[in-house]
């Protein structure tokens, strides 16, 4: 038997009052992924093991076989990795999330 795994890793999100009150997901026309939800197998799995710091990183590991308590070392070696930089034992790999800071009213 062949599965298909959907990960929707990045899909949660809050009600929009612009939406209806809905999360964008709620509000997208999204007639396949319906399909599949009501037609496919639907579940939830531990993806994390306690002492791991929850995070689409582990999880990622963890659902592709890799267990995140002997292989992951943080976010930064997987995004280098995803761009085709190989990393050696020495190396050290950062990364930073950018932000815009705001005083509109919109985002507070």
């Amino acid at each position: 038997m062949k599965y298909v795994l959907i990960l929707g890793d990045g899909m949660a999100d809050y009600p929009l009052q612009q939406l209806d009150n809905k999360t964008p997901l709620q509000y997208a026309h999204k007639p396949n992924i319906d399909f599949l939800a009501q037609n496919g197998e639907v579940g939830m799995v531990k993806t994390i093991p306690d002492g791991i710091p929850p995070g689409s990183d582990a999880a990622n590991l963890s659902v592709m076989g890799y267990n995140p308590k002997e292989f992951y070392t943080g976010r930064s070696p997987l995004e280098a990795v995803s761009m085709g930089i190989n990393l050696t034992d020495t190396d050290v790999a950062l990364r930073c999330n950018l932000v815009t800071l705001s005083e509109s009213e919109e985002y507070k």
